[in-house]
């Protein structure tokens, strides 16, 4: 059976055996799944053929052989992925491009039929093939994003796309195919016919550019909160270019639909992915799931009056999407590209006027990004990086830096920041964190990444820093700042910063050329009293009283000494100072993998209350003395090894598979932090290799005095502070859209409530008065009883099949993953949990209010 399937995909004798290989040693001895072993077999095939560039069928063809839907197949493979080399990277990679993808042409595709529901007046809206030349208007948008986008996931371009679409065929229906307001639109706007050309000129005549109905496109674009500037933008780029290169530009008649199908059909086979014209049809392989649908489809209910309770209702992508893209342009309205008078004042008081330079350097970092943004996007959409991107960047980045100068006169009463405003890594920080706000805003949030599988056609963070060459702890430096200093931001911005922050903290600071070694050899260099951050800190409170001149112009002060100000420089001579930006990078860091290692060990040892605080301080110790093994890697990775070596120190049963299964249920974590670890130069492992062979070597010293009579003193538990950043509750692990915050409400006395009432659960976009979460917060509290049962008998989750590991050998396969209990279940008891925790926490500290960062 499995070799017939094999000849019906059309996979090679190697692929076949790596498949078959694969399904022996990983799949076969699985729990049940809900899949037949055809499936399975087809997931291997899969997973074989991209591994050796084999496949040779489309998605599509793939799919139609198997019997699976895009959704269902994505979900097996991610189900079968039980090792840590199941699914390699490049197979991962393949698969998130194929799912967002996906997701974005679902949406698109949804939204152009509730489209054309209200452009056409034609009885029968049922059914999709009975509106004037649908096929032709989806062909035609499928083949131009296909055509002129680099990334067909972007869903803002493609959007935009699809409304000149809409617009160039629409006005070419007759009235009385159309419903109001389009009916009128086109009524009010009549095309030229088309001119003659003479014989003589007809070989030399060029098409003419297709007219814009600027009423009609105004009409499509207000129904969607679309920028009608922005569509102008991208209509007379590269929707004009399109149209061009088919044929299209200044014809009246349609042309056949065989004509554009063709093209389509080209692409889709040189893509090999799916093909997109079967949602025409509804053909099962499109079909998303139930779920999905109610999700696309449901929009966000108007604003009740009086006490009524709105229900949250998710938003449709493409709706969230200019939501935020209104916001954003309304937010910088009366803002300007170019520097204001206030500005040009702070400029002209400084000892060396910055005018010149500052100017010279956006134009220069202007034709980086516009020149990297169209080769990412697409060669015409220039413009669209220009016009668009980089100038809301700019004004963005000036109405910032105005805010930040007016709050540092006001602190230390100052007229001159010529240090300040003269310093290059500032602004270049400066610009790179207004275009991120920008690019994250029209990508989506919640995209950041780091990881090593990011390619150049991904815009997500931290592509702004590779295209400036900015060091990330540069970067860094200006994020905090930034947040206080631009109050409109929107909750889900400030959310996307801080988690480019921890990214930071977590991964890209540690890269081998960063400047953070610098700063740590020099410290190590001033002696043993001038580390990073003293432990003896940690249980002291974290203050956000920094600014960007304190982080960019440090060191500026002499150790244990009051910071100095711009306008009282240190004095010449002065030895050994402390660096502002490497403290507070560290007493960040410090909180973050605290915390993170909190929660994984919520998950595994809560059995073993005694050994979070020795965990800790093995780790805290790897990070001050020990920093060069975070060099190319990623905290999470000293986590983790730190964790398994004090068990295995301790004799306490936990194995190094139970741990990683355990933190890939962590919200943002990436499996190749534990897939791929720097063994040494260009050699790249699994954690268990990077354990044995690096963490251990380095380490068999301190971590075996742990299991001495006289082990190393602990190191103090880091005082948790509420987020810098606010209205900034914590997520709660697991999920994509609940929150857990302190109750707000002026009539509730912080004496009288009890830690129960403390916490709030905060649901999507919309947080809303207090009362009103105090109701769901009740409903919550409701399930407490009956998921009792499970939090109190429930156990460390199984460990992953066969995770290669020990030197010993005693780490030998048993148990696989549980998936008992039902996805709402999981929230709740993870919801439970967390408040728990949190009350915990609360009562151990009752001299601050504590507030885990996201």
């Amino acid at each position: 059976e499995f070799v017939s399937l094999s000849e019906e995909l059309q996979a090679t004798n190697p692929i076949c055996d790596h498949a078959w290989r694969i399904w022996e040693r990983e799949i076969r001895s699985m729990d049940k799944m809900p899949y037949s072993n055809r499936h399975q077999w087809g997931a291997c095939l899969f997973i074989a053929g991209m591994e050796l560039d084999g496949i040779s069928l489309t998605f599509t063809q793939f799919l139609k052989v198997v019997g699976l839907s895009v959704k269902q197949f994505i979900s097996l493979v991610r189900k079968m992925d039980v090792n840590v080399d199941t699914i390699s990277p490049k197979v991962n990679t393949a698969l998130k491009r194929l799912e967002n993808k996906y997701n974005v042409t679902l949406a698109l595709y949804q939204r152009f039929v509730k489209t054309c529901e209200k452009i056409s007046a034609e009885p029968d809206k049922a059914n999709v093939s009975s509106w004037p030349h649908c096929h032709f208007l989806f062909l035609c948008h499928l083949s131009c994003t296909g055509t002129f986008l680099q990334m067909e996931d972007d869903l803002v371009i493609a959007f935009q796309l699809l409304l000149c679409v809409l617009e160039y065929f629409t006005k070419r229906f007759t009235p009385s195919l159309l419903q109001s307001p389009y009916k009128s639109a086109v009524s009010s706007s009549t095309l030229s016919p088309p001119t003659r050309t003479s014989r003589r000129n007809q070989g030399k005549a060029k098409p003419r550019p297709p007219e814009m109905d600027v009423q009609l496109l105004e009409t499509l674009c207000k129904e969607s909160d679309c920028s009608v500037d922005e569509v102008k933008n991208v209509y007379q780029t590269t929707f004009c270019a399109f149209l061009d290169s088919v044929g299209l530009s200044g014809l009246q008649v349609l042309p056949p639909v065989k004509t554009l199908s063709k093209q389509y059909e080209e692409l889709y086979h040189k893509n090999k992915d799916f093909d997109a014209r079967l949602f025409l049809v509804d053909d099962e392989t499109l079909s998303p799931n139930k779920t999905e649908v109610s999700k696309v489809e449901m929009t966000p209910r108007k604003n009740l009056s009086g006490d009524d309770v709105a229900i949250p209702v998710p938003q449709t992508p493409i709706r969230a999407a200019m939501n935020s893209i209104q916001q954003l342009r309304v937010d910088l309205t009366s803002a300007s590209d170019q520097p204001s008078s206030n500005l040009l004042f702070y400029y002209k008081n400084c000892t060396v006027d910055p005018t010149e330079e500052i100017r010279k350097r956006v134009e220069e970092l202007g034709q980086v990004f516009i020149k990297r943004f169209a080769q990412a996007v697409g060669q015409h959409c220039e413009g669209l990086g220009r016009k668009v991107r980089f100038n809301l960047g700019a004004q963005l980045y000036y109405k910032v830096m105005e805010s930040m100068l007016k709050s540092e006169e006001k602190r230390i009463s100052v007229q001159n920041f010529s240090k300040l405003l003269n310093n290059a890594t500032f602004h270049t920080s400066l610009l790179a964190c207004a275009l991120e706000v920008v690019m994250a805003t029209y990508v989506g949030f919640g995209c950041s990444s780091g990881a090593s599988d990011s390619v150049e056609t991904d815009l997500c963070f931290p592509w702004i820093l590779d295209i400036f060459q900015l060091p990330a702890f540069d970067f860094y430096k200006v994020i905090e700042s930034f947040i206080k200093a631009e109050p409109t931001l929107k909750h889900d911005m400030m959310k996307h910063l801080e988690q480019c922050e921890h990214v930071i903290m977590e991964s890209l600071a540690w890269k081998a050329d960063s400047p953070l070694f610098d700063l740590l050899k020099q410290s190590r260099e001033e002696g043993p009293g001038e580390q990073a951050e003293p432990p003896a800190t940690l249980n002291q409170p974290l203050h956000h009283n920094h600014t960007a001149a304190d982080l960019y112009l440090s060191p500026v002060r002499p150790s244990r000494q009051p910071p100095a100000t711009e306008a009282e420089p240190p004095t010449p001579g002065t030895k050994a100072l402390r660096s502002n930006s490497l403290s507070l990078f560290y007493k960040k860091l410090y909180r973050m993998a605290y915390m993170r290692l909190k929660t994984l060990f919520s998950h595994l040892l809560t059995s073993h209350p005694e050994l979070e605080p020795i965990i800790w301080t093995l780790l805290q110790h790897t990070l001050q003395n020990e920093y060069e093994l975070m060099r190319d890697r990623h905290l999470d990775q000293l986590i983790m090894s730190a964790m398994y070596a004090i068990c295995k120190v301790k004799n306490v049963d936990l194995r190094f598979k139970t741990i990683v299964t355990a933190y890939k249920e962590m919200p943002n974590t990436n499996q190749e932090t534990f897939k791929r670890v720097l063994i040494r130069e260009g050699q790249y492992d699994s954690i268990i290799v990077f354990y044995n062979l690096v963490f251990m070597q380095k380490l068999k010293t301190n971590i075996l005095q742990y299991s001495s009579p006289r082990p190393p003193p602990l190191s103090p538990i880091p005082r948790i502070p509420c987020s810098p950043y606010k209205n900034s509750p914590l997520r709660v692990p697991g999920s994509n859209n609940v929150y857990v915050s302190p109750l707000k409400s002026s009539r509730m006395s912080p004496v009288v409530m009890t830690p129960r009432s403390r916490i709030l659960i905060s649901i999507g976009e919309s947080f809303g008065s207090a009362d009103k979460f105090q109701k769901i917060n009740e409903m919550v509290s409701s399930t407490d009883w009956s998921l009792k049962r499970s939090l109190n008998g429930g156990s460390a989750p199984k460990p992953l099949k066969r995770l290669r590991f020990d030197m010993d050998g005693q780490d030998e396969a048993d148990g696989s993953k549980s998936s008992g209990e039902s996805t709402l279940i999981q929230k709740l008891a993870e919801m439970s949990s967390t408040r728990t925790r949190m009350q915990e926490q609360k009562l151990k500290e009752e001299s601050v209010k504590e507030h885990p960062e996201p």
